[in-house]
């Protein structure tokens, strides 16, 4: 079985409103957001199943909300991955405001 030649990579990719995790170079998972003013709404996290068992979903998604907490931005997590996350890592929870009503219908509008 062959070890991946690299540590794998998460980026920010604005123009699709996503953090990707690349292994490789491959896209091994993402994890999707939209802004609403100062609030990043998680609403979906996946990792390839050629990637699963090896943390990478968790991997993603401390980087990502790292990089919430370096813009300022508040988490609102729709995600049922990143709640769960946020629930064993209370270093974020400080950043995190509720997923309500008001967010949902905004978040499903968004969508289409």
């Amino acid at each position: 079985m062959s070890q991946p030649s690299a540590t794998p990579l998460v980026e920010r990719v604005d123009a699709r409103n996503r953090y990707e995790i690349l292994v490789d170079g491959k896209r091994a998972g993402l994890t999707a957001y939209r802004d609403r003013d100062a609030q990043r709404v998680f609403y979906h996290t996946e990792i390839d199943d050629a990637f699963a068992g090896q943390g990478l979903a968790s991997r993603l998604v401390q980087e990502a909300l790292t990089d919430v907490r370096e813009s300022g931005k508040r988490i609102v997590p729709v995600c049922p991955y990143v709640a769960k996350f946020l629930k064993r890592h209370e270093e974020f929870a400080d950043l995190v405001d509720p997923v309500t009503p008001d967010v949902l219908r905004w978040l499903e509008a968004e969508l289409g």
